[in-house]
């Protein structure tokens, strides 16, 4: 079965654990993840360019939760961007 060129496969949600991470998120958020590293790109960051948490919980990416209220607006407006063919750099770069 033929994937198309977008898809919500090639993306994965994090919840951060109980204890938030004193270098990622401070907020009880939960962020995007790019599932395929890509060459030259940060293994280590989340779309919005966070860093990960020490011990995140990793869930497969599903349409309904992109509405999410808790789902990280840089994270969200990354996915639009690369939905729509950009490659937006992550604020304050």
């Amino acid at each position: 079965m033929l994937r198309p060129v977008w898809s919500l496969y090639a993306y994965q949600l994090i919840e951060p654990d109980e204890q938030l991470d004193l270098f990622a998120c401070r907020e009880v958020r939960v962020h995007l993840v790019a599932r395929q590293l890509e060459l030259g790109g940060y293994a280590d960051r989340t779309l919005c360019g966070g860093l990960l948490p020490a011990q995140p919980l990793w869930r497969d990416l599903e349409r309904q939760m992109l509405q999410d209220r808790r789902l990280c607006p840089g994270c969200l407006a990354t996915l639009n961007a690369q939905r729509n063919g950009e490659r937006p750099a992550w604020p304050g770069r």
